[in-house]
């Protein structure tokens, strides 16, 4: 059964389960997987994994992301986004009176290497329990800050509006970023609340948003990048001579010349172009972490998704 990685332009209204049900009954396959959700509010990529190749979905949920968005300073919500109860309303006075110099230097210190705290009804796990599941049921949920990375900021234009000022941005971060903190944080600072109206994400490492389709106009066959093409876009390459992949395919380690820059798995390639494995240097041999062998039917019960950051 075929197997590779799917790009999906998820639509606004639908969960990242609901993308995964769906592709399921495209592919005619249980065994598809997700790496990394979005809120249904969110539209943009999901990278999807068919068959063999949700094993490749761990190397895809840690990859730097890149987003683009709109933030509503002059309200703070209980969700730090539109889908929330207001906290707190500025007046449109005080608003307007909001120097483009005062947000740049609240995007500056949100950039970097910074500490943030997710958002109460993020995915984030309490004692075996999602956040925002916690906060559903009425607990007061106080997640503590965690460093992340912003690598760029930027304000692409900003329209002041009923009141509010909306800021269309653009931010590349690394994996556990929450967008809509950032808005909460930088409403916060700038002393009238704040929160996300819009998200879209438009990459996942090498991933871009061009490249997806939507549910609607996916062509499952068409579409799959194939697990070959997919691992050696994730991970360096190793060209296998035929004895190297019947040798890793059995178990066996294979001799490799020595390169102390590979330092994790390396995707092995079999010479007609097949994903055979990943592997990893050892000196001057190289150990099978993970064989690919042709797909099989999937089973009635496989797991549905990659756990996310």
């Amino acid at each position: 059964m075929t197997s590779g990685l799917l790009l999906i332009d998820k639509a606004q209204g639908w969960t990242s389960h609901d993308a995964v049900a769906r592709t399921r009954r495209l592919a005619g396959t249980r065994k598809v997987g997700h790496a990394g959700t979005l809120d249904p509010m969110a539209t943009g990529l999901l990278v999807l994994g068919i068959n063999s190749s949700t094993r490749l979905l761990t190397y895809v949920v840690g990859l730097d992301k890149e987003y683009l968005a709109t933030i509503r300073l002059g309200q703070a919500t209980t969700t730090d986004d539109a889908e929330g109860d207001c906290l707190t309303r500025a007046t449109a006075e005080t608003v307007a009176a909001i120097t483009p110099a005062a947000i740049a230097a609240g995007i500056s210190d949100l950039s970097g290497s910074i500490r943030q705290q997710p958002s109460a009804v993020s995915a984030i796990k309490v004692d075996g329990k999602r956040a925002y599941a916690r906060v559903r049921a009425g607990e007061d949920v106080q997640l503590p800050s965690r460093p992340v990375t912003v690598s760029e900021f930027a304000l692409l234009s900003s329209t002041l509006r009923d009141g509010f000022l909306d800021l269309d941005v653009r931010v590349e971060c690394a994996s556990g970023t929450y967008i809509r903190a950032l808005a909460r944080d930088l409403g916060a600072a700038l002393g009238v609340g704040g929160h996300l109206t819009a998200l879209r994400r438009t990459r996942i490492g090498p991933f871009r948003i061009e490249n997806a389709a939507m549910l609607e106009q996916v062509d499952v066959a068409a579409d799959l990048i194939s697990p070959a093409d997919a691992a050696t876009r994730l991970l360096p390459r190793l060209d296998l001579s035929d004895e190297q992949a019947i040798d890793l395919g059995h178990g066996k380690r294979i001799r490799v010349e020595p390169d102390a820059t590979r330092t994790g798995p390396v995707a092995a390639i079999a010479p007609g172009g097949r994903l055979v494995g990943l592997v990893e240097y050892r000196g001057d041999q190289a150990k099978s972490l993970l064989n690919f062998p042709p797909d099989l039917p999937a089973e009635p019960h496989e797991s549905e998704s990659t756990p996310t950051s």
